[in-house]
């Protein structure tokens, strides 16, 4: 069973749960996801699942990737596609249709996204260095300071904290729980932030950690 989905953040909100407590959530659009390809161990040495959401246009597609989804039985690419390994043999079949009815209210999931790009930043912004003094007579405000030694070892410690670009990197959090499910929009929602902007391609899994064992 596929216990993942390819999805879009739309933003956050407040919804009341059960115990009619506000909690924060964030909206995600997650599927429904074309099943395109299925691996098997026969043929492809391991178990996996290709799926894929949000249509691609068709000036922006090439001709391998409309063939490929051709073969699934869609009339255009998908815009995302995400392989997800599984441990039996897959149950699906090409162009099968997965929903957020794969996940339940209740249920632990791990949200994995591209965080916001920053740009070049420096080490005060970016590593929440202290800087030097903001008096007017210093000229050492919000520079690195000193990053290295003299003759021995003469060279810059590896791991150094020094500017450079900052965000737009891939993060997942974990063990966000699922406050709502509505199937007849596609919507899931989560306790907590996640990463990336409004708009951006998430990854919504059943959660690998914290979860109870089962006999």
């Amino acid at each position: 069973m596929i216990t993942s989905l390819l999805g879009k953040k739309l933003g956050m909100t407040q919804v009341y749960d059960t115990d009619n407590v506000l909690v924060p959530v964030t909206v995600v659009e997650a599927g429904p996801c074309s099943v395109v390809q299925v691996k098997t161990v026969e043929n492809d040495g391991y178990n996996a699942v290709q799926i894929g959401f949000a249509a691609k246009k068709t000036k922006n597609t090439s001709r391998a990737e409309l063939n490929h989804a051709k073969k699934a039985g869609l009339d255009a690419a998908p815009r995302v596609l995400s392989e997800v390994r599984l441990a039996e043999a897959p149950t699906l079949k090409i162009g099968d249709i997965v929903t957020v009815e794969t996940f339940q209210e209740g249920q632990f999931v791990d949200v994995i996204g591209v965080t916001k790009g920053k740009g070049f930043a420096g080490v005060v912004k970016r590593f929440r260095v202290g800087g030097g003094p903001a008096a007017h007579g210093s000229m050492f405000h919000r520079r690195i300071g000193s990053v290295g030694m003299r003759q021995t070892p003469g060279r810059v410690w590896k791991n150094q904290k020094m500017p450079g670009r900052m965000g737009a990197e891939r993060r997942t959090v974990q063990n966000l729980r699922v406050v709502k499910v509505i199937a007849d929009r596609n919507l899931i929602l989560v306790k907590g932030a996640i990463p990336g902007a409004n708009g951006d391609d998430v990854v919504v899994r059943a959660a690998t950690k914290g979860q109870p064992k089962t006999a």
